[in-house]
């Protein structure tokens, strides 16, 4: 987030108009307020003050200084107006580009790449699983110090990173659900201004289904020098909760984020002990390493059968041989954990990612909730723009202090992952009977959908249907007469 941005801070139309007008140049026009220093108050006399009594020699020298004042002023108004007719060219200047030098300007500039040399040009970089990459802090840095204009809050700047399969799904109505959760991703995003990068081709072609993320997360990391965490979100997992952003403060000392729990990893030795589905890893050297040794665990490399063996034999309860994503992490922090476990933060205290079956049969109740606050809080109500929306997040939160977090909470679920459902494929795990799958994704996502669309003045009335209907003024208060 851009260092002189506060989310949470209204500014008047006419202060904002100013501020614009001020970052293109300085006018007396511009400000009907002129704000005096006290060292100059003195200097300042108000028209209804006695004037003084002056002598012929300054009035003589008053005169002089206003004639050659307007003579100045005169000259500069038919240098300015000249201006405009013939302006000087300036190459270096673009009317699209953002000014990265002023202060007040927090943009970044979209439109200007260094001639400098960075590791862009360096013929030896490797994009793709395999080819490390050296001293990536020091390269990363450098490459902001080029580009200024993105060094501005790199510290909270996240790239959200997903993906699906290369091919049309199996389930007749896979590839319309992939949609609506991609859908999801990009509402989430443009809330909070955040970038998204998704992705449905294999970049390294013996790396597919759960492995297939690393390659897509490690490009990601390179292709976005700007962004200090990249984020990966599995294709089946959505944001329940549009308000909430993750803590990034939280995890200062820590390079990567995942759903976790300390007790089921070492205690345990349980494979489900974390999910790795989801996951924040920030852009650093550490993290490049950590991924060229999680994947040398994957099909692409020749010990992918021995690392089943050594996987399926230290937890005991993993039911499949093969080697896995997220049974490989957990080994790295069990058995490396003096390389790895000290940077790896395991996120338990509210649903960073949570299970759709213990999450799915709460959504009404949780609504019912919300609804009841607003109906006490006008402010919750009020129709805003989309822009805002992070200002009626935090004024909720005064309202969820005993909500809890978590299961048996009443606090909407940051993102529900549906975990076994396969959504493409249709083989979803029989423990999960009939259609529960495909009815918990539809009211899942049309729950995530109403805080998006009610923006735009409708809401799904119904958790199973998809069909909309235009909600009243001062909604919800007014929902019986609706």
């Amino acid at each position: 987030m851009c260092s002189c941005f506060n989310p949470y801070h209204y500014t008047s139309v006419t202060h904002t108009a100013t501020t614009r007008r001020d970052k293109r140049a300085p006018s007396k026009k511009q400000n009907p307020l002129v704000m005096v220093s006290p060292e100059m108050a003195q200097f300042h006399t108000s028209h209804m003050a006695k004037p003084s009594v002056r002598n012929k020699a300054s009035v003589w020298l008053t005169d002089s200084f206003i004639f050659l004042s307007g003579a100045f002023f005169a000259l500069l108004l038919v240098w300015t107006f000249s201006s405009f007719i013939s302006p000087t060219p300036n190459p270096e200047f673009s009317p699209t580009q953002t000014r990265s030098n002023s202060p007040l300007n927090c943009a970044v500039n979209l439109t200007h790449d260094s001639d400098e040399s960075t590791f862009y040009d360096d013929p030896e970089l490797g994009y793709s699983i395999g080819s490390p990459v050296k001293n990536w802090d020091e390269k990363r840095r450098e490459w902001l110090k080029h580009h200024p204009s993105f060094a501005a809050g790199a510290s909270e700047r996240v790239v959200m990173v997903s993906g699906s399969q290369p091919k049309p799904c199996k389930n007749p109505i896979g590839d319309h659900l992939l949609l609506r959760f991609f859908k999801n991703k990009v509402d989430y995003c443009r809330i909070h201004g955040y970038d998204i990068f998704y992705n449905n081709a294999l970049l390294h072609p013996k790396m597919g289904s759960y492995w297939a993320k690393l390659p897509v997360v490690r490009a990601a990391m390179l292709a976005h020098p700007e962004a200090e965490w990249i984020w990966w979100v599995d294709s089946d997992a959505l944001f329940t909760d549009m308000e909430f952003k993750p803590p990034l403060h939280r995890y200062k000392d820590h390079n990567f984020v995942v759903h976790g729990w300390a007790k089921m990893i070492y205690q345990a030795k349980s494979w489900t002990g974390l999910n790795a589905g989801v996951f924040l890893i920030r852009n650093c050297q550490w993290s490049m390493d950590l991924i060229d040794v999680w994947a040398s665990m994957g099909p692409q490399t020749p010990d992918y059968n021995k690392w089943g063996q050594i996987l399926r034999s230290t937890f005991k309860d993993k039911l499949f041989p093969e080697s896995d994503d997220q049974t490989g992490l957990i080994y790295l922090i069990y058995k490396e954990g003096d390389r790895w476990a000290d940077k790896i933060y395991l996120e338990g205290e509210y649903y960073f990612e949570g299970y759709w079956h213990e999450i799915v049969g709460t959504l009404d109740n949780i609504t019912e909730r919300y609804m009841e606050i607003e109906r006490e809080d006008r402010k919750l109500r009020r129709r805003h723009a989309e822009k805002v929306s992070e200002q009626y997040g935090a004024f909720r939160e005064k309202h969820l202090k005993d909500a809890g977090n978590g299961r048996w909470s009443w606090r909407r679920p940051f993102i529900t992952h549906f975990t076994g459902c396969q959504p493409c494929s249709g083989d979803h795990n029989q423990m999960y009977p009939g259609t529960s799958c495909w009815d918990g994704m539809r009211k899942a996502l049309n729950f995530a959908d109403n805080q998006v669309i009610r923006k735009y003045g409708f809401v799904h009335p119904n958790p199973l249907d998809s069909s909309l209907s235009a909600v009243p003024f001062d909604y919800p208060a007014e929902e019986d007469g609706w």
